[in-house]
C-alpha cells in the first residue's frame, strides 16, 4: 500500500493529460490538511483532492464533492486570491521524488500576468501543501514548520522552497550501472531493503517485485550477489524506469480474502494467489482503494468511544466471571456438610462426649467415612454446625449461579456488540449500536435526547442464482431480520457459539440449492467474531424453528432443531452482489 514514487509519476501523468491548460473555477479547504480544486478543462469539470494528511497523503482526481467550511481558512482564502481562474501551465515531479509542482499563470491586482507554484509534498508525516512564487520563496503553506519543529527546513512565509535531500539516495531515472553497484549492492544489509533504502521513490514493494522478478530471494545479502545478478537486477530496473519515462504505467490492486492488500502502477507478479484488478485511470484506482480504507479508518476513529465502553465493561465482565467461578468451586463440599450433619443425627447415640471425631457407615457409598467433630459440642450441635454450613454454602451456590448467568450473558450481548462495532460502515450504523448501548444503561442519554430515528439498513446481498440474502449488522437488526423480516420457511444462518449476524435467505417458497446455503453460511461466517479463522461452524435451520425467551437482550434466540456446516468465511470468490439500500 505504497504512495511510492512510480505511483505519483502515474498520478502526474495523468493529470498533466487531463489537466493542463485548464483553469481553476473552485478552491476548497474541506480539512485543515486537505484542499480540493475544481477544474475546468477541454468542456469537462475535474475534482482534484490534494492531502497532507500525516497518516494517509493523497493527490488524485475524485468524483465526490466534500462541502468546506462556513468560513474558510487564511490558506484557502489567499489561493483564492491568487489561483482562481488560474492557468495550469505545467504539472511535473521532482525526479521520482514524491513532490509535485503545479506551475499556474494569473492575473494580479494590477492585470499583469504572473506565475504562481503549488508545490504537494506527499511524504508522510512531512507532507504538506506549499504555495510559492516563481521565484521559490514560500507565499504560505497548510502546515506551518518552524526550526523548533524541523532543524533541517522551515516551511514558512518568506522563505526559500527547497527539497531537503536527507536520505542521500540515487534517482534511479538517471541511474547508471556503477551507482547501482556502489550504492545498492555494497549496503550491509538484504538486497530488498537496500534497493528501496538507496533509491528515491521505490517502495518495499517495488523493491519485493523487482527481487521477485530477478529470482532474487529478498532476504539475500546485498553484498553476496553474483555479477550476473547485480546485472539482472540492474536491467530489470531500468526496465521499470524506462516504463515510467515513457509513461506506460498498468495501476492494479491486488485482493485477498479479506479485501484489497496492495496497489501499484506496476504489475505485481510475486503475488500469486491474490486476484488482480487492473485499472485505465490511477485516479479511479486511488478513489476506490482509499474510499474503503478511509471509510474504514474514519468510522473506526468515531467508534473509538464505543470501543472503549465495551472494552472496559468485558473486562470487568470477564474478572467478575473468574471470581464467580472461584466461588462457585468452593461450594462443591455442600454436600459433604449435609452427609456429616444427617450422619451425625442417624448415629449420633454411639459418640462419646468430648470425642474429637467418629466413624460411621456412609449409606449413600456403603463406605465407611471419619467424620471431624468440636470436642466442645453436643453431638445434635454439630449436627446442627453441619447443617447450617450446607445451607450457607447452598445459597452461595443458588446466588453465585445466578450471577454467573447474569454476567455470562451480558457478556455475549456485549461481546455481539463489539462484533457489530467491527462491521460498522457508517455513521448510522453506529447511532443504533450506540442506542442499543444506551438503552441496556452501558451509556448514559444525554439531557433530553430522545431516540433517534435509524438509517441503518443491514447488508443486501443477491446470490447468482437470484436470491436475496440479507446480513444484519448489529443486535437490532438482527431481531427485525429475524422476527418481523422473515417468513417461516425463510432460512436462518449464525456461527455456531460464536458472536455474529443473522443472515437470512428469502426462499419465496423454493428449495434452495447447495451453493445459495452455502453461501449464506459463508457470510454467517464472514460476518462473526470468527472471520479470520480458516473454517468456521455454522447452525442454520429454518425460520419457524427460532424462539426469542421473554425479556432476552436483542439479538438472542433459541433453536432446538437445526443442520449444520463448517464453511470458510472466504466470501470473494461466491460471485455475491452487493445492493447499496
Amino acid at each position: 500500500m505504497a504512495f511510492d514514487g512510480i505511483v505519483i509519476a502515474s498520478i502526474v501523468s495523468e493529470l498533466r493529460r487531463l489537466l493542463t491548460n485548464g483553469r481553476i473555477n473552485k478552491i476548497a479547504q474541506p480539512e485543515n490538511d486537505e484542499l480540493l480544486l475544481t477544474i475546468k478543462n477541454n468542456g469537462s469539470q475535474y475534482r482534484l483532492l490534494m492531502s497532507a494528511n500525516a497518516s494517509l497523503p493523497l493527490l488524485y482526481l475524485t468524483e465526490t464533492n466534500k462541502p468546506g467550511p462556513l468560513t474558510a481558512p487564511g490558506f484557502c482564502m489567499l489561493l483564492r486570491k491568487h489561483l482562481n481562474n488560474g492557468k495550469i501551465l505545467a504539472i511535473t515531479q521532482v525526479g521520482l521524488e514524491r513532490v509535485v509542482d503545479f506551475e499556474i499563470e494569473h492575473l494580479n491586482e494590477m492585470g499583469d500576468v504572473c506565475r504562481k507554484h503549488l508545490i504537494v509534498e506527499l511524504m508522510g508525516k512531512h507532507s504538506n501543501i506549499i504555495f510559492c512564487d516563481d521565484n521559490q520563496k514560500i507565499l504560505d503553506s497548510i502546515k506551518h514548520i518552524s526550526a523548533q519543529i524541523s532543524s533541517v527546513r522551515e516551511v514558512l512565509p518568506g522563505r526559500e522552497y527547497f527539497i531537503p535531500d536527507t536520505t542521500g539516495k540515487q534517482n534511479p531515472l538517471t541511474l547508471t550501472y556503477e551507482q547501482f553497484t556502489k550504492t545498492v549492492c555494497q549496503k550491509p544489509c538484504n538486497i530488498q531493503k537496500a534497493l528501496y533504502t538507496s533509491l528515491t521513490g521505490l517502495s518495499p514493494c517495488i523493491s519485493t517485485e523487482l527481487c521477485h522478478l530477478a529470482s532474487i530471494p529478498c532476504e539475500s545479502n546485498a553484498a553476496d550477489l553474483t555479477e550476473n545478478e547485480r546485472l539482472h537486477l540492474y536491467h530489470l530496473l531500468s526496465g521499470i524506469m524506462e516504463d515510467v519515462k515513457e509513461e506506460h504505467f498498468t495501476p492494479n490492486i491486488i485482493y485477498d480474502k479479506n479485501g484489497p492488500v496492495e496497489f501499484a502502477s506496476i504489475p505485481l507478479t510475486n503475488y500469486t494467489e491474490g486476484a488482480v484488478k487492473n485499472y485505465d485511470s490511477i485516479s479511479v484506482l486511488l478513489s476506490d482503494y482509499y474510499a474503503e480504507k478511509n471509510t474504514v479508518s474514519r468510522i473506526h476513529q468515531k467508534s473509538a468511544d464505543l470501543r472503549r465502553i465495551v472494552g472496559t465493561i468485558l473486562d470487568r465482565d470477564r474478572k467478575k466471571l473468574d471470581l464467580l467461578s472461584k466461588q462457585l468451586n468452593d461450594t462443591e463440599k455442600r454436600e459433604k456438610y449435609r452427609i456429616y450433619g444427617e450422619l451425625i443425627n442417624t448415629y449420633g447415640y454411639n459418640i462419646e462426649e468430648g470425642a474429637k471425631s467418629f466413624t460411621a457407615l456412609n449409606y449413600y457409598t456403603n463406605e465407611e467415612i471419619t467424620i471431624p467433630l468440636d470436642e466442645t459440642l453436643s453431638a445434635r450441635e454439630n449436627s446442627i454446625k453441619y447443617f447450617d454450613r450446607y445451607n450457607k454454602l447452598k445459597r452461595t451456590f443458588e446466588a453465585t449461579n445466578k450471577l454467573i448467568e447474569e454476567v455470562s450473558a451480558e457478556i455475549a450481548h456485549l461481546e455481539s456488540v463489539s462484533n457489530a462495532l467491527d462491521i460498522a460502515l457508517s455513521e448510522a450504523d453506529l447511532a443504533q449500536i450506540k442506542e442499543e448501548l444506551v438503552e441496556y444503561g452501558y451509556i448514559k442519554r444525554k439531557g433530553q435526547a430522545k431516540k433517534e430515528r435509524f438509517t441503518s439498513q443491514p447488508f443486501h446481498y443477491v446470490t447468482p442464482e437470484g436470491y436475496h440474502i440479507y446480513v444484519g449488522k448489529n443486535n437490532y437488526q438482527n431481531d427485525e431480520l429475524s422476527f418481523k423480516f422473515a417468513s417461516g420457511n425463510d432460512w436462518w444462518f449464525h456461527a455456531k457459539e460464536i458472536p455474529g449476524s443473522h443472515v437470512i435467505v428469502k426462499t419465496n417458497g423454493n428449495e434452495l440449492p447447495d451453493s445459495v446455503f452455502e453461501a449464506a453460511a459463508s457470510l454467517a461466517a464472514h460476518y462473526s467474531k470468527a472471520k479470520n479463522q480458516e473454517k468456521v461452524e455454522v447452525d442454520y435451520t429454518l425460520k419457524k424453528n427460532l424462539k426469542k425467551p421473554n425479556s432476552a437482550k436483542p439479538g438472542f434466540v433459541i433453536y432446538h432443531t437445526n443442520y449444520s456446516m463448517v464453511i470458510s468465511p472466504d466470501i470473494s470468490h461466491l460471485g455475491l452482489s452487493l445492493f447499496e439500500n
